[in-house]
C-alpha cells in the first residue's frame, strides 16, 4: 500500500454479523503488513497472513507492554485491559512468564477439564430447561451462553456465582473500547480490585477446594509462589477472561451451525462430530474481537516488511484463520476439518491458558442442546443478528431462537 493510499480503520466493519470484512481478504493479498488507525486515533500495523500472525505471536521481541511511552494507544480512553497497568503485573516473558504459567495451568489441564464435564452438563441442563419454562422465543446468550461460563470459573476460583452480574459490568467495563469513559473503567478496576482483595483476605481465613486458595497456599515468591498482587490480578484476568469470551463464543458458534440448517442436521445425525465442529467454528468465527496487541521492542522484518522499534502490531487471528494458504477452502465451514491448526486460542508462549476450559464448555453445550432441543431454529433471519460494538472480544447482543 503505497503512503498517498488511504490508511484503513480498526477495526473494520462488516456488512453481516458473521460474516468477515471484504477487507481481509484484499490484505492477505495484496497488503499483509497494512498501517491502520485505532479507535484512539494513533497508528497501529496490521497482520492478517496465518504465517506473519503465528510468527509474530511466537516471537518474544512482540511483548505485551503496551504501557511504553511510544506504545500506540488501543482507544481514546488509553485501551482498557490492554495496556492497564495491571496487565504488566504478569511476568511478560522469559523464566517469570512460564513459571507463572505452570502454577496457574495446573487447574487447566484437559484432566481436570474432563472431571468437570458433568457438573458442567448439569448447569447446562438446568439453563436451558429455565429458558424453556420462560417461552418461545429465548435468548440463547443470555440464557445459556453468559451464565454458563460465569458459573464454571466463579466455582474454580471460589467465588459467589450470586456475584455474576457484578463480574459482567466489570468485565464488559475492562473489555470495551469505545462505551466507557476513562472514570467508568477507574472506578470499575477499583471495584473489581477492592472486591477480590476481600475475596482472597476471605480465602486466607478459610481455604477452599478451587485455584485461588491453592495460589495461597503455594506461599510467596520465597517458598516458589506468586506475590499476593500477582494472586489478586491473576483472578482478576481468569473472571474476566474466563467467561466473557467463552459466553460471546457459545452464541456465535451455535449462530453459525443454525445459519445453514444442514450444519445443525448433520451434527444431530453424528453428534461424533462435535470435538471437530467447535475447533471449525473456533476458526471459522469472523467476528472474534480485537486481535492480539503487540509492541515490538527492536526493528524486526516481517513479511518482508521491516517494522521498527516501538512499532504496535495488531495480530488478526480471526484474518489468518481464513488464509488459503493455511486452509483448503477456508470460507467454507467444513464440521469434519482435522487438522484444525487454527490461532483462535493465540500461539507460543502466550497462547490461552483456558482453552481446554473454552473447548470443554463449548463441547458440552453442543451435546446438550442437541440432545435437549434438536428442533432448535434462529428466531429471526441470520441478516438480523447484530454485533456487540466496541468489544475487545467478539460477540452478537443477543441470540434469539425458537426450538
Amino acid at each position: 500500500m503505497s503512503s498517498h493510499e488511504q490508511v484503513l480503520t480498526y477495526p473494520m466493519p462488516s456488512e453481516a454479523a458473521l460474516e468477515p470484512p471484504a477487507e481481509w481478504g484484499e490484505l492477505r493479498g495484496k497488503c499483509p503488513v497494512a498501517h491502520v488507525t485505532l479507535p484512539s486515533g494513533d497508528q497501529a500495523t496490521l497482520l492478517t497472513r496465518y504465517e506473519d500472525v503465528k510468527q509474530v505471536l511466537a516471537d518474544p521481541r512482540f511483548t505485551r507492554q503496551l504501557t511504553a511511552p511510544d506504545a500506540a494507544r488501543i482507544s481514546a480512553e488509553g485501551g482498557g485491559v490492554f495496556s492497564s497497568e495491571m496487565a504488566a503485573i504478569i511476568p511478560d516473558g522469559g523464566e517469570e512468564h512460564q513459571h507463572w504459567r505452570r502454577l496457574v495451568g495446573k487447574w487447566f489441564t484437559a484432566k481436570r477439564m474432563n472431571a468437570l464435564r458433568p457438573v458442567m452438563a448439569q448447569i447446562a441442563e438446568d439453563l436451558i430447561d429455565d429458558m424453556v419454562k420462560r417461552g418461545q422465543p429465548g435468548d440463547l446468550k443470555a440464557s445459556l451462553g453468559f451464565p454458563l461460563p460465569v458459573y464454571v470459573i466463579c466455582d474454580m476460583l471460589g467465588v459467589p456465582a450470586a456475584d455474576r452480574d457484578r463480574f459482567s459490568y466489570w468485565s464488559d467495563t475492562l473489555l470495551n473500547l469505545t462505551r466507557y469513559s476513562q472514570a467508568d473503567i477507574e472506578a470499575a478496576q477499583a471495584e473489581f480490585f477492592q472486591y477480590m482483595s476481600d475475596h482472597l483476605a476471605t480465602k486466607r481465613a478459610e481455604p477452599g477446594e478451587d485455584l485461588l486458595s491453592e495460589l495461597i497456599a503455594a506461599g510467596g515468591p520465597e517458598d516458589g509462589g506468586l506475590s499476593d498482587i500477582q494472586i489478586l490480578v491473576t483472578g482478576m484476568g481468569l473472571l474476566v477472561a474466563g467467561h466473557e469470551t467463552t459466553a460471546n463464543m457459545i452464541g456465535k458458534m451455535v449462530s453459525m451451525l443454525l445459519a445453514d440448517r444442514t450444519r445443525w442436521e448433520r451434527l444431530l445425525a453424528d453428534p461424533s462430530l462435535i470435538r471437530t465442529t467447535v475447533e471449525e467454528a473456533l476458526r471459522f468465527d469472523a467476528n472474534s474481537g480485537f486481535g492480539l496487541p503487540r509492541y515490538l521492542r527492536e526493528e524486526t522484518e516481517v513479511s518482508g516488511t521491516v517494522l521498527p522499534r516501538g512499532t504496535t502490531v495488531i495480530c488478526s487471528m480471526a484474518a489468518a484463520n481464513r488464509d488459503e494458504d493455511a486452509f483448503e477452502a477456508a470460507d467454507q465451514m467444513d464440521l469434519t476439518r482435522s487438522p484444525n491448526p487454527h490461532l483462535a486460542f493465540g500461539s507460543g508462549a502466550h497462547s490461552c491458558l483456558g482453552q481446554a476450559l473454552a473447548r470443554t464448555e463449548l463441547q458440552v453445550v453442543l451435546e446438550v442442546l442437541l440432545r435437549k432441543l434438536p428442533a432448535l431454529e434462529l428466531a429471526v433471519p441470520v441478516e438480523e443478528l447484530e454485533r456487540v460494538e466496541g468489544l475487545a472480544v467478539g460477540g452478537l447482543s443477543t441470540v434469539p431462537v425458537r426450538w
